[in-house]
């Protein structure tokens, strides 16, 4: 997509006469080098904006798919204009996977609601299909949010400085993945009395399990950024984890259809429709999707999120 976008520039000022004012534009957003559809992008945030305002239907019930689709094109387009790489424009194929890879591995958080119950849905379409079909396109949002935001944060020069590296030892992988194994198992067998209060094991559980095996298959793994003493893409990823869910829930709380929470902790402290504990959850939650989509993966030594 990349060489398609490059070849296409000239053309787009070519034909113009050169005392042309259009030309002129055009030339200083070549210049720019921001791609048309991180325009788009902004575009349909402004237009999420303006549907709330306006109170208009059906438009307030696509809130959350409709302003995330918008943030990730805005956020694509920023990091190419900054880094001259792009999720879309590079790894056009690999932003098409992470689509359907959002959705299956979000999946799998629902069914831990089963058990816990911490949050639901409410003011949904009526007609199942149209439900469902929200359902897809939001939770596709989810990893490409997530990843595009962390790839911002890394350029950070406090995040590219490296650093004294640990030990990692099969003493220390083995205990994480015996912790991670309980972690996600206790929400399962525990009474519900026990199991709301077992979200943070959830949060947490599959980054202790699966980084260690990504680790040991030679995979991307965080534990092997530490090994090095390169904790950069830790700590983007922790800052993009806390400003998705900043905007996730703010978002949230202005949509016709949203979620809930069902927080039994402080739960009646809230920022938003989020409990405020509730916040602490999301940057872990950005490192267990980093995680969980390496486990996945086809190309194992090959990433989006770079170190810098």
């Amino acid at each position: 997509m990349r060489r398609w976008w490059s070849g296409l520039k000239p053309f787009m000022i070519s034909g113009l006469p050169k005392s042309s004012s259009l030309r002129y534009f055009l030339g200083l957003y070549m210049r720019w080098n921001f791609p048309l559809y991180g325009y788009f992008g902004i575009g349909l945030i402004a237009l999420v904006k303006l549907a709330l305002a306006l109170d208009w239907r059906p438009w307030t019930v696509w809130t959350t798919p409709v302003a995330w689709t918008g943030y990730i094109f805005f956020m694509d387009a920023w990091n190419y204009r900054l880094r001259g790489r792009s999720l879309v424009m590079d790894r056009t194929r690999e932003f098409f996977l992470m689509l359907p890879l959002s959705v299956g591995l979000w999946e799998i958080f629902e069914g831990y609601n089963l058990f816990i119950r911490n949050w639901h849905y409410v003011g949904l379409p009526e007609q199942l299909w149209v439900r469902y079909s929200g359902y897809a396109w939001s939770f596709a949002t989810i990893i490409p949010a997530v990843f595009e935001t962390a790839e911002w944060a890394i350029g950070w020069t406090p995040f590219r400085r490296p650093r004294r590296g640990i030990k990692v030892t099969k003493g220390m992988l083995y205990s994480f993945i015996f912790c991670g194994a309980v972690f996600l198992v206790l929400p399962l067998i525990s009474p519900f009395r026990y199991a709301r209060y077992m979200a943070a094991l959830v949060w947490a559980g599959f980054a202790l399990l699966l980084d260690p095996i990504n680790y040991l298959r030679g995979r991307e793994s965080i534990l092997r950024d530490w090994e090095r003493g390169e904790y950069g893409r830790f700590a983007a990823l922790l800052l993009a984890g806390l400003i998705c869910g900043v905007l996730w829930e703010f978002w949230n709380y202005w949509a016709a259809a949203k979620w809930i929470y069902d927080v039994p902790i402080l739960g009646n402290i809230k920022l938003f429709e989020m409990p405020v504990l509730g916040f602490l959850g999301f940057p872990p939650f950005a490192v267990e999707l980093f995680v969980m989509y390496n486990a996945l993966r086809r190309f194992p030594l090959q990433t989006y999120i770079s170190k810098g």
